[in-house]
């Protein structure tokens, strides 16, 4: 190949080279045409000057024509695209072979701006000038004798130009001959400098082919050497047994790897029978059978058979062959390799297990599990995926997933994208926000937990998508059941307080941006409490479910009504004016009273209070405050006489006293969380024996949030409404029993003989309380009998029979039973005789007044002779003077308890410096 690019490129350099040298020739014959013309041309005019004879003109045109002729061929090849019809017609016209235009036009394109080409053009370009000079003094002498206008002057004037310009154009001639020749000379020599470099060339390609042919020869018998080594080596030391069977000669050639394999000698060489004995008795006729199918029809030698070792064990082994074949196509030759397997085998004994465990696993789980390829088309099914789907595995095979699964977001019911084909274009780590359903050809969709996960090769690569489908229909069921549960109210169905209290919110919202007024009915049945105590429990829970079913045909559907606790309801009327709310109070009210409610052989007359707080752009209240304002009206109510509609006013005292209470109830709390409350003892003397050890009746106190002591008239009434005594009793027990274990335990001399506990009705009523007292008495090992419990007249009242059982169980303990403000409910004296109390405390309004009002003083000494004959000691309550104190000694009474004789102190804290100050006895009474 390179020596044929050589000689192309010299027969090219030859061709354009005698190319060249011929054009040249052409130019310079042109040019002796051209300035033989031109000296007749100007012979010829010069003559017609003197002549004024026509012929003469003629002759001058006829050589005239020669130069014309060049000057336009050569104004044609200027251009970049030139008419070579125009090119050839000019040439010819100055008396060029036609043959030889072409080269001429070549050589003026291709070279004009070369050396002596370009010297040579310049030259016929200035040549050219004196040519036009000379036409156009022609064409002035032709005309001016056509007109006979020729002096002599103007003709020896003219003929001296004629002179002039024959000068000029001579040594052009000249030039343009010599600058053509030596562009030829130019051109032989850069040949012959072509030729020498390229016979160079030649040489040197040659001498470096041969070279190279040598060394290529050298390295093919190296290679060739080395590649026997090779397989010589690889022969002798591969893994892999090779044989060689001559099916002419009948010898077999056994590499020494496949002799040891076969347990054979390394030495000799086997036969065909000493092959096939080492083989395992279960295979050799397998193997006999398929070598010769392939010796007599060519079909694929590839065997697996097992060899015996000698310790009983067998190996497996893998053989592949292939055969030499005549014209005939009979075998003339086989070969081989054999290549141990039994790795590999127990690796797929293994592989087998493993996917029958895995197949086992996928078919027994509850999950439904789809596989797919790297295309996404569905390789398997697990039947619970067949169930869920609705597909077979072999109806779905090699189909997409979107053929037999279509997802979409439950709350919309919008359908999602394949996640396969999102996992296969490169989102690996798929999820989806919203809850999913599978959607199903017939029937409902179920609603699924679905993942996506990538299928990766050992290399990274994915190889196909596993889905994996939850039916979490009953657990979506459950969770919109615990949803709706922890919203509703469970026995009545509608929404409780923490759902209510959200809807609130959101209706204060909506009312500061729109302006709208909404209604708050807080209502709570009288008397409920009558219908448990007589009927049971069940009869309550009936009657609040009917009375909860009133709700539904009398106020609007958009209304939000709750159930808050106990028999409290509450009613929340959106976009709801005052007046409004006020008739639909009403319409409720009058519902609620025609509701008969009977159970078992009993019917009950039903009403409820009802509290009612509308608000409007001009009034708002913080959502907290709404319901306690509301809870305060509805309280109101129940005062006024119940079984009427209480509205709520911004400047309603009575409202407002309410509204107090509820917010000493966060007050209460706080203070029992912070441990600010205070035990105080007030003495209780015994007029008949004054000096004996006193007899003290505990009060409680509060530290409010500024650091001062807050009195119980402030708070109590507030935790007896709202159910917080119970707690603070408790309090009081325990930190009375530990205050006298501290105090018995350093020996004070100050440990009251007895210690009197208020308990409150609410608390009397709990079931526990017993429970709790005996935990204390062992907790702090206080004596029972150094205990009172002080309990109201209205309290032991309002549940006689509880009452009366708690105190027999204290007693039976040691404990004393006082009998707190007797008189103040005007009750029955016959009460006395069935409640077992140690005390009675006279009201202290009647005492306070006895001295002056004679009625008062006549039910003092009334109740204590009762107190007397029933076997009871009796107290006189708030003695403040000494001619109270003398009164109340002449009457008999008992015991006497006043300022006049002790004001309330620290219990047993006295000198304790972490203690508050003692507040004056005026301020915490």
């Amino acid at each position: 190949m390179p020596f044929v690019l050589v000689v192309a490129v010299m027969i090219g350099l030859c061709a354009a080279s005698l190319d060249i040298l011929s054009a040249a020739r052409a130019f310079v014959g042109g040019e002796s045409r051209w300035s033989k013309a031109q000296k007749i041309a100007v012979a010829s005019l010069e003559q017609y000057l003197t002549s004024k004879a026509e012929a003469d003109y003629d002759r001058y045109l006829d050589a005239i024509a020669v130069p014309l002729g060049d000057h336009r061929a050569r104004i044609e090849l200027d251009r970049p695209q030139p008419d070579m019809a125009i090119v050839a017609s000019g040439f010819g016209r100055g008396g060029i072979d036609a043959s030889d235009v072409p080269g001429m036009a070549r050589l003026y394109r291709y070279f004009h701006g070369v050396g002596s080409i370009r010297r040579a053009i310049d030259v016929w370009v200035e040549a050219d000038h004196s040519i036009d000079e000379l036409a156009a003094l022609a064409a002035e002498a032709h005309l001016r004798i056509s007109r006979g206008d020729v002096p002599r002057a103007w003709v020896d004037a003219t003929t001296l130009r004629l002179r002039a310009i024959d000068q000029r154009l001579t040594p052009m001639e000249y030039a343009f001959s010599d600058a053509l020749g030596s562009a030829s000379r130019e051109t032989a020599n850069l040949l012959r400098v072509w030729l020498c470099l390229v016979a160079a060339t030649m040489v040197l390609i040659a001498s470096r082919r041969a070279r190279r042919l040598l060394d290529e020869r050298t390295r093919v018998a190296s290679e060739l050497r080395a590649s026997e080594d090779r397989f010589q080596l690889a022969v002798a030391g591969s893994n892999d047994g090779l044989w060689d069977w001559d099916r002419l000669s009948g010898h077999v050639y056994l590499s020494p790897r496949l002799r040891e394999m076969l347990g054979l000698d390394r030495s000799g060489d086997g036969t065909r029978q000493t092959v096939f004995h080492c083989l395992h008795p279960d295979d050799r006729h397998y193997v006999m059978r398929a070598v010769t199918t392939h010796v007599w029809w060519n079909t694929p030698l590839d065997v697996e058979f097992r060899i015996l070792q000698r310790d009983g064990s067998a190996r497996w082994f893998h053989a592949r062959g292939a055969s030499s074949r005549d014209a005939a196509g009979t075998s003339r030759r086989m070969a081989g390799s054999v290549t141990e397997i039994t790795e590999r085998r127990r690796a797929d004994a293994m592989l087998f297990a493993a996917k029958e465990r895995a197949e086992v696993t996928l078919q027994s789980i509850g999950d439904a599990v789809i596989t797919t390829d790297a295309k996404g088309c569905i390789d398997y099914l697990n039947p619970s995926a067949e169930r869920l789907t609705q597909w077979t595995t072999d109806r779905a095979r090699g189909m997409p997933v979107s053929a037999i699964c279509q997802f979409a977001a439950e709350s919309s019911g919008i359908p999602i994208d394949d996640p396969t084909m999102q996992v296969l274009g490169g989102q690996p780590d798929w999820s989806q926000g919203d809850k999913l359903v599978l959607l199903h050809r017939d029937g409902p969709a179920t609603a699924i937990d679905l993942t996506a996960t990538p299928i990766r090769d050992r290399n990274g690569n994915m190889d196909g998508v596993v889905l994996v489908m939850r039916d979490v229909s009953s657990d979506r069921e459950h969770a919109a059941q615990l949803s709706y549960q922890a919203s509703h109210d469970v026995l009545t169905g509608l929404i409780n307080r923490r759902e209510f209290e959200r809807r609130l919110g959101r209706a204060v919202g909506s009312a500061e941006k729109s302006g709208h007024p909404f209604t708050v009915l807080y209502l709570d049945l009288d008397q409920f409490k009558l219908v448990n105590d007589t009927c049971s429990h069940a009869a309550g829970d009936e009657l609040l479910r009917q009375f909860a079913a009133l709700f539904t045909g009398h106020v609007r559907a958009t209304d939000a009504v709750a159930r808050l606790g106990g028999d409290e309801f509450v009613v929340l009327l959106e976009n709801c004016a005052q007046d409004a709310a006020l008739a639909i109070a009403e319409n409720l009210r009058t519902a609620i009273g025609d509701l008969h409610f009977a159970f078992g052989e009993r019917s009950f007359t039903i009403s409820a209070s009802i509290g009612l707080v509308s608000l409007n752009t001009d009034q708002r209240l913080a959502r907290e405050d709404i319901l306690g304002a509301a809870d305060a009206a509805c309280h109101l109510a129940k005062e006024k006489g119940r079984n009427r509609v209480q509205t709520y006013h911004l400047d309603d005292d009575e409202v407002a006293v309410r509204q107090t209470e509820m917010c000493w109830v966060s007050r209460i709390q706080a203070a029992l969380a912070s441990n600010r409350l205070r035990l105080y003892a007030q003495d209780i003397v015994d007029l008949r024996q004054p000096m004996q050890r006193p007899h003290v009746e505990l009060l409680v106190r509060m530290v409010g949030e500024d650091g001062q002591m807050v009195p119980p008239r402030a708070f109590i009434p507030a935790a007896e409404r709202y159910g917080l005594m119970p707690a603070i009793d408790r309090w009081v027990v325990q930190s009375a029993f530990a205050a006298l274990r501290d105090a018995l335990e350093r020996n004070d001399e100050d440990i009251p003989a007895l210690c009197t506990i208020n308990l409150s009705g609410t608390s009397l009523c709990e079931d526990g309380l017993s429970v709790f007292l005996r935990q204390q008495f062992n907790e702090f090992a206080i004596a029972p009998s150094s205990i009172c419990f002080e309990i109201t007249e209205t309290a032991a009242i309002s549940s006689l029979s509880r009452a009366t059982t708690f105190i027999h169980e204290m007693r039976a303990l040691g404990c004393r039973f006082s009998l707190d403000d007797f008189g103040a409910g005007m009750s029955s004296f016959t009460y006395l005789k069935h409640l077992p109390v140690d005390f009675v405390k006279i009201e202290g309004s009647f005492v306070e007044d006895m001295i002056d009002d004679p009625m008062d003083l006549a039910m003092v000494e009334a109740i204590n002779n009762i107190g007397h004959v029933t076997g009871k000691q009796t107290i006189a309550e708030c003695v403040s003077s000494p001619q109270l104190l003398a009164a109340v000694h002449r009457l008999g009474i008992d015991f006497a308890q006043g300022f006049v004789l002790s004001v309330p102190r620290p219990f047993l804290q006295a000198g304790d410096p972490s203690m508050p100050p003692q507040a004056p006895a005026h301020l915490v009474v």
